[in-house]
């Protein structure tokens, strides 16, 4: 009999998070995915696969709402039911490409509630719901390289990114003062072939003076693909080691 293990996955309707979502779909997994819109043909893959899902619409630049929702779903699905439970932050967006002057500030708050307080806000409720259960527990964020060095006209995102690695750090720290705390990783996958790298690549020179770095990743073939990436990410979350380092990067 397969051990059954609850997972919580944001954006999976599209790019790695879709790929990750399918990967996570086998026998004993019960996933929970949180994106825009429900996605029909992951219904069909987990009714073929033989596991549970669950799909919830909401936005997550409104997470105000959707913390006590998740946590509420958790205390329901009891602490006694389950060998591990999963938290992976992956939705991101970005702001309007250009330098923070000329920033829209609707735009700019989107992307920072999307990409940091959505994040936040879900682990903790994730943290607080699973607070002793005997399961393990883990909390994978999946970052980007630019929360690690800086890029012009990218202040939102490296911004989000890099609230996201330092978080998770204050949080290893917290967690680790516990007995049965939770494993918690803000993981970079690595440079990956989306939507976003399209958008990125096709900006206005003028105003993304980085532009021709992001062209030359797909010209030259640097790009992984989302299924691969997904594999990569989905290998460390599963590492015995997990959240030995807080920040890391599948590439190291």
């Amino acid at each position: 009999m397969t051990t059954p293990h609850l997972l919580i996955l944001t954006g999976a309707s599209r790019g790695m998070g879709l790929s990750m979502a399918r990967q996570l779909l086998v026998p004993g997994h019960t996933l929970l995915c949180i994106s825009r819109s429900e996605s029909r043909l992951l219904a069909q893959h987990a009714q073929q696969a033989g596991a549970a899902l669950v799909q919830w619409c909401h936005d997550l630049a409104e997470s105000s709402a959707l913390g006590p929702r998740l946590e509420a779903w958790l205390r329901e699905q009891g602490s006694t039911s389950w060998r591990s439970a999963t938290l992976i932050n992956n939705a991101g967006v970005i702001a309007r490409v250009g330098p923070l002057s000329q920033a829209d500030p609707d735009d700019l708050a989107h992307a920072l509630r999307v990409g940091l307080e959505a994040p936040m806000l879900l682990s903790s409720a994730f943290l607080r719901a699973t607070d002793g259960w005997t399961a393990e527990r883990r909390v994978l964020n999946v970052s980007s390289g630019l929360g690690r060095r800086p890029m012009a006209s990218q202040a939102a995102y490296c911004a989000a990114k890099a609230g996201m690695d330092h978080f998770s750090r204050c949080v290893a720290l917290e967690e680790a003062l516990k007995t049965g705390g939770a494993k918690i990783c803000s993981l970079a996958p690595g440079v990956i072939d989306t939507e976003m790298q399209l958008h990125l690549r096709s900006a206005d020179p003028e105003a993304f003076p980085d532009r021709d770095s992001f062209a030359r990743l797909k010209t030259s073939g640097q790009l992984t693909l989302p299924d691969e990436a997904a594999r990569r990410v989905l290998a460390w979350l599963a590492r015995a080691d997990f959240g030995a380092k807080p920040v890391a990067d599948v590439r190291d």
